[in-house]
């Protein structure tokens, strides 16, 4: 792997491992809490960027380490930083590969486009896997037959990282019944399930249409998880 540029070595790696291994992989940062301890930073992106080249779970670890100790940073803060942002990047890299096997879907031409990942029967979509979240402040039963509103909510409430957009977006939203929704990042082949479910009965007219701040006209729809 050494000397490929980005996008390869991501399709190199994504191609190298199937869905059940990436599943296995993750669920093994099942055995440490999920805290981030800071806001996202450029700083702290940097110092973790060679999560895109690491898929396996041990090999992490070992990096973290390593340069947790050269950059003299804490230790229980790095890992855990390094460590979501792992567990996020490649739970969201299986999904977009889910996504574009499936027929009706189209591949955006730029890998590496921040406000689109795919076509969805000619209309343009990013893809987003979020916890249910809390500070909604409603139950996930009323979230549910109040898509819109909660739609509205992701989209005003989003974090102002690098993929932040009112561009059309499929929310895959993750309920799990004891509250650790942030498991279900790692359950590929339930996802996967209610990925192709959705997109066999898709029809444009289901989508959520929204006016932001730019004027411009938002599609958006959510796909349900839970377990």
């Amino acid at each position: 792997m050494v000397g490929c540029g980005f996008t390869v070595c991501i399709f190199i790696l994504m191609s190298l491992l199937n869905l059940q291994n990436i599943e296995k992989e993750l669920k093994r940062r099942h055995q440490h809490p999920y805290k981030w301890f800071r806001k996202q930073n450029d700083a702290w992106d940097n110092y973790t960027n060679f999560i895109y080249r690491t898929s396996s779970w041990d090999t992490l670890v070992q990096k973290i380490a390593i340069v947790a100790e050269a950059q003299e940073l804490d230790k229980q803060q790095f890992f855990q930083y390094a460590a979501n942002r792992w567990y996020n990047f490649w739970s969201a890299q299986t999904v977009e590969q889910i996504f574009a096997e499936m027929e009706g879907i189209e591949p955006a031409e730029e890998v590496r486009d921040s406000e689109k990942d795919f076509y969805l029967l000619g209309i343009p979509f990013d893809h987003k896997t979020s916890v249910f979240p809390k500070q909604f402040e409603k139950s996930f039963e009323y979230a549910q037959s109040h898509k819109g509103e909660l739609i509205e909510w992701l989209y005003k409430n989003q974090s102002t990282q690098k993929r932040h957009h009112f561009k059309n977006r499929l929310f895959i939203v993750v309920f799990e019944r004891t509250g650790e929704h942030w498991k279900l990042k790692a359950e590929l082949t339930l996802l996967k399930k209610a990925i192709e479910k959705y997109v066999a009965a898709f029809k444009p007219a289901q989508l959520h249409s929204f006016t932001f701040a730019d004027g411009q006209t938002t599609l958006s729809d959510i796909i349900w998880v839970s377990k």
